[in-house]
């Protein structure tokens, strides 16, 4: 039994010794590989830009579609044009006025959620010291603060509330105006 593990021994370091030791590339033969395989690249691959993107062509207008718009029937009284009017002053308006006034509201809502964490830490403050406190006049002083934080909490989560209903109005708005998607982020 001796023997058969001496000679188990001596075969793992026989085999560890035959096994050329491993090394990583150095970051000069990786860079010396990949100048090789850039040579050996024909062409440089197509890059499309906004310019190289544009309308496709009609193949076959429908019958439809190639009247005019003047031969259509116009319904009764003026109900189209104030949908006609909101896209056309929708894309007037331009993409910065529609990014920059989403921005500004999404920032006012980031603004007031800060604001109302912050009057939520002085409201748990004012609690655990009103509770600490073992004197009437000072709990009274105390209750009176967060009193007031309460009604400054309760402003700040109405107008938080009052912020995302103008925001939602705001996208139907630039939905009905057929503004780009894009525009609004």
């Amino acid at each position: 039994m001796r023997v058969t593990g001496c000679a188990a021994v001596v075969m793992l370091l026989a085999g560890v010794g035959a096994v050329p030791p491993v090394r990583a590339q150095s970051l000069g033969d990786v860079a010396r590989l990949e100048e090789e395989r850039r040579k050996d690249v024909k062409s440089a691959a197509k890059v499309y830009t906004n310019k190289d993107l544009s309308a496709p062509p009609l193949l076959s207008a429908p019958p439809e579609a190639a009247k005019p718009a003047a031969a259509a029937p116009e319904p009764a009284g003026d109900a189209a044009k104030p949908a006609d009017d909101t896209a056309k002053n929708g894309l007037a308006k331009g993409q910065a006025y529609w990014s920059g006034h989403r921005k500004e509201l999404l920032s006012k809502i980031d603004h007031d959620k800060v604001l109302v964490d912050a009057v939520q830490s002085r409201i748990n403050a004012l609690t655990a010291d009103f509770s600490s406190r073992a004197d009437p006049i000072q709990r009274a002083g105390v209750e009176r603060d967060r009193l007031a934080a309460l009604a400054e909490l309760s402003r700040l989560q109405k107008e938080i509330k009052d912020t995302q209903k103008e925001l939602s109005d705001f996208d139907e708005e630039a939905r009905k105006a057929g503004v780009p998607p894009g525009w609004l982020r």
